[in-house]
C-alpha cells in the first residue's frame, strides 16, 4: 500500500498478496476503515483528505516492478523518473509481500528517498472489524498476526492452515508460538527445512562470516588464546580482565595463579642445592688459608686480600637465596644492592691484588719510584674506592626510584608474576654496568703482568676468573632478556653462582691444591728456587 498526497489530499496505495484469502480481505477492509476514519476527523490530520490505490503483484516480481515504477509515475503508463500524478503527491508506501520482492521494491522506491511508512501514520490508534487494537509503537505496528501454513493442491487451489501467531502484546519469548506438528510439509522435504545454514555458535566461539554467502551462513571459530564468549551467536570474543584468564572451554574468566621463584619449585630446590655448596666449598677454602696462613703460598700476594675475597664469594653465594623468595621492596633492594656490593668487593679486591704484582715487580727495578707505593694502603685503598662506588650507586637508586613489586602478567598466560619494577631492572644493568668496567680493568692489567715470575703467578689465575667472570655475564644478558615469568630470576641466580664458583675455582683451587697434594711446593726455598 502507498500513500499519495493529492493536493490537499493524501493517497494510499495498498498491495495485497497473491490471492485474497480472508485474512488478506479482514486487512483490506481494516485499510478502508482506518482511511474512512483519518478522513471524518478533522483533527487527526487537518485540511489533509487520505485516498489509496491497491495494486496486486499476482507474486510475479515484473508485475512488481511494473506496479511499483505506476505508483511513482502516478499514471496507468510506466514513465521513469517522472511524477504525471495531478491529483496528490504520493507520501508513503505500504507494502506485505515476500522478502524477495520487498526488497526489489524497497530498491526502487529508496532511489526517490520514499519511507516505507509515513510518520503521519505513526498517530493512528483504532480497533479494526475483528476486534483487534492497531496503533504504531514507535516504528512498529502494535498488534497480533496470524502464522498460516499455505497448502497447494493439485487442483491449483491453495488452503490456508493457521499454525501459529506472533503477539505484539505479550512478553518477550512468549510473543512467537507456532505448532510444528500442524505444519503440512511438501513432498519434497524429507525433514523440517533450516531458517539458516550454519547451526549457532556455541560458548567459547564466535561467528566468522563465510565470504561471498549471505550473512546467515558462517563458520564458528574458536575464541583464541586469552579471549572467551559466554554467549550463543557471539559475533566476537571478549579479553579477560589483566588478573583473569579463560577457562578451558573458553566460555568465562577465572582468577589468575600468582606465583614466583620459591623454595618448593624443582628449579628453586637446585638452586639452593647449588648455592648451599658453593658456600660450603668457599667457607672451607677460607678455613684451609686460615689453618696455613703462614705458609708461603697463602702469605703471597697478601692474604688479608684472600679472606676478603672468600668472605665476599660466601656473601654472593647467600645473597642468591635473596631471589628465591615472594618479592617485596626490602628484599627488591637488597637483591641488586647485596649482589652489586659483594662482587665489587671480590672484583676491587682481585684489581688491588693485580696492581700489588705489577708495583711490586716495577718497584725493584733501579730508579723507579714506585717504592713508596708498596705496601698494605695501596690495595685497601683500591678496594674501598671501588667498592664505596657500587655503594654510592645502590643508594642513589634508592633514593631516586626506590623498588617496588608488580605483578606481571604478560609474560605466562594464565599467571600473575610477582616481579621487582622495572626501576630495579635499570639498577641493575647501573650495578651490572659497573662490575663490567671493573673487571675488563682488572683483566687487562692481569692479562699484561701474566708473564711475570712465578713467584707472582697470581696474575695468571686472575686473568683466568676474570675471562670466565665476563663471559658468564655476557651470555647472561641475552638470556635474562629472553627469558619469561620466574625463569628470569632463576637466570640471575644462575649467573651469581657461576660467576661466583668460577672466581673461586680459578684462583683458589690451585693453591689448596698445592697445600693439600703437594706440601712440599709450599715452601720458600723451593718457591725462590722455581723463580730463578
Amino acid at each position: 500500500m502507498n500513500v499519495e498526497e493529492r493536493g490537499g489530499s493524501i493517497g494510499l496505495r495498498a498491495f495485497p498478496l497473491l490471492s485474497m484469502l480472508l485474512e488478506d480481505f479482514y486487512n483490506f477492509l481494516s485499510l478502508v476503515f482506518a482511511v474512512d476514519e483519518i478522513n471524518s476527523k478533522h483533527d487527526l490530520l487537518p485540511n489533509v483528505t487520505l485516498g489509496y490505490i491497491v495494486y496486486d503483484s499476482y507474486v510475479d516480481l515484473f508485475r512488481t516492478i511494473q506496479g511499483a515504477v505506476r505508483i511513482y509515475s502516478g499514471s496507468t503508463l510506466q514513465y521513469p523518473n517522472y511524477n504525471c500524478d495531478k491529483y496528490g503527491v504520493l507520501a508513503a508506501v505500504i507494502e506485505g509481500m515476500s522478502s524477495t520482492f520487498s526488497i526489489q521494491y524497497a530498491n526502487i522506491f529508496g532511489i526517490y528517498k520514499y519511507p516505507q511508512l509515513h510518520r503521519l501514520l505513526k498517530m493512528i490508534n483504532f480497533t479494526n472489524t475483528m476486534g483487534q487494537s492497531i496503533y504504531f509503537n514507535g516504528d512498529e505496528i502494535s498488534t497480533w498476526y496470524d502464522i498460516y501454513n499455505a497448502i497447494y493442491l493439485p487442483n491449483y487451489t491453495i488452503l490456508s492452515n493457521n499454525v501459529g501467531k506472533f503477539n505484539y502484546h505479550e512478553t518477550r519469548g512468549k510473543q512467537f508460538t507456532i505448532d510444528s506438528e500442524a505444519i503440512i510439509w511438501e513432498s519434497n522435504f524429507t525433514k523440517v527445512p533450516r531458517s539458516v545454514c550454519s547451526e549457532s555458535c556455541q560458548l567459547g566461539s564466535r561467528k566468522s562470516t563465510q565470504e561471498g554467502q549471505p550473512v546467515c551462513c558462517y563458520d564458528c571459530l574458536r575464541c583464541p588464546e586469552g579471549q572467551f564468549s559466554n554467549k550463543t551467536d557471539a559475533v566476537e570474543c571478549m579479553y579477560c580482565p589483566d588478573d583473569q584468564w579463560p577457562t578451558e572451554q573458553k566460555t568465562a574468566c577465572i582468577q589468575k595463579i600468582v606465583t614466583f621463584l620459591c623454595y618448593e619449585e624443582p628449579i628453586g630446590i637446585v638452586l639452593i642445592f647449588m648455592a648451599v655448596i658453593f658456600f660450603v666449598m668457599a667457607a672451607v677454602v677460607l678455613g684451609i688459608f686460615i689453618k696455613y696462613q703462614n705458609t708461603p703460598i697463602v702469605k703471597a700476594n697478601n692474604r688479608d686480600l684472600s679472606y676478603l675475597i672468600l668472605l665476599s664469594l660466601m656473601l654472593s653465594c647467600l645473597c642468591s637465596l635473596l631471589f628465591i623468595e615472594r618479592p617485596n621492596q626490602i628484599s627488591c633492594f637488597l637483591r641488586q644492592s647485596v649482589f652489586g656490593i659483594t662482587f665489587s668487593i671480590s672484583v676491587s679486591s682481585l684489581l688491588a691484588k693485580t696492581a700489588v704484582v705489577v708495583i711490586a715487580f716495577n718497584a725493584t727495578k733501579p730508579g723507579n719510584n714506585l717504592r713508596k707505593w708498596v705496601g698494605a694502603k695501596v690495595p685497601k685503598c683500591i678496594v674501598l674506592i671501588c667498592s664505596l662506588i657500587q655503594v654510592i650507586i645502590c643508594f642513589t637508586w634508592l633514593f631516586i626510584a626506590p623498588p617496588s613489586t608488580y605483578g606481571n602478567t604478560q609474560s605466562e598466560t594464565a599467571k600473575i608474576i610477582l616481579e621487582c619494577d622495572k626501576a630495579s631492572a635499570i639498577a641493575f644493568y647501573a650495578i651490572l654496568g659497573y662490575l663490567g668496567i671493573l673487571a675488563s680493568i682488572c683483566f687487562v692489567i692481569a692479562f699484561l703482568a701474566r708473564k711475570l715470575p712465578d713467584t707472582f703467578n697470581d696474575a695468571k689465575l686472575i686473568t683466568f676468573s676474570m675471562l670466565v667472570f665476563i663471559t658468564v655475564w655476557i651470555f647472561f644478558i641475552p638470556t635474562y632478556l629472553s627469558a619469561k615469568g620466574t625463569s628470569t630470576v632463576a637466570v640471575e641466580v644462575f649467573a651469581i653462582l657461576a660467576s661466583s664458583s668460577g672466581m673461586l675455582g680459578s684462583i683458589f683451587f690451585p693453591k689448596c691444591y698445592i697445600i693439600l697434594i703437594k706440601p712440599q711446593k709450599n715452601r720458600k726455598n723451593f718457591i725462590l728456587k722455581s723463580s730463578l
